[in-house]
């Protein structure tokens, strides 16, 4: 475990830095899962990318988007802790406002490595937040990291760029809380149906899982 100028200046700022690109055989199959039938409901869990929705829509699908892990850092979800001292997130508001679908909406959902950066208190229930609102037999893509990574690793964005590569492009600085190892993920998908690692590059596991 591990324990400004303007908007216009910012966004120009993101822009301008450069992506890393990424093949990744995890994404490959899960396109691959979501191929046919056209008109299904794909959840974003990152942050909003253009070129995500434009590629989800062209396979003829429906793109939805939530950026949980930004929503978490929200100063308003803070409360006083049990002690009085120190302040935790209000658990009861963040599921209220965040992930509030109706069941069995979704077809397929990208999780990207949003539970590594996860406030601890969040993890297992967005888990089963996600595994309610996704059909049986839907597709869940999440990467993990492994511990080479080190707590200090970088928080990227994904950037779809064609059915087997990725570009990473950085990020707010979102601290990497924790290391799943291969048994803890398979302990957070245990309701699921199957599970299926993939060794992937810049010391990160791709899961892909079924419901």
């Amino acid at each position: 475990m591990f324990g400004g100028g303007s908007g216009e200046q910012a966004v120009a700022a993101e822009h301008a830095q450069a992506r890393i690109s990424r093949r990744s055989t995890g994404f490959q199959e899960f396109i691959r899962t979501i191929a046919n039938p056209e008109g299904q409901r794909i959840l974003d869990l990152g942050p909003t990318s253009p070129s995500n929705i434009s590629f989800i829509t062209g396979l003829g699908h429906r793109s939805y988007n939530e950026d949980i892990l930004l929503e978490s850092h929200d100063p308003g979800l803070l409360i006083p802790a049990e002690d009085g001292k120190a302040k935790r997130i209000d658990l009861d508001r963040f599921m209220a406002e965040n992930l509030n679908h109706e069941k069995a909406l979704f077809d397929a959902v990208l999780l990207w490595d949003v539970p590594d950066y996860l406030d601890e208190s969040l993890v297992k229930p967005v888990i089963e937040r996600i595994h309610k609102v996704t059909k049986p037999g839907g597709a869940l893509l999440g990467f993990f990291h492994t511990r080479d990574a080190g707590p200090e690793a970088p928080y990227y964005r994904y950037h779809i760029a064609d059915r087997q590569t990725l570009e990473l492009q950085r990020g707010p600085q979102f601290r990497l809380k924790r290391v799943f190892n291969n048994r803890h993920i398979e302990n957070l998908f245990h309701d699921y149906g199957s599970i299926k690692f993939f060794l992937g590059r810049d010391n990160i596991r791709e899961v892909l899982v079924v419901r």
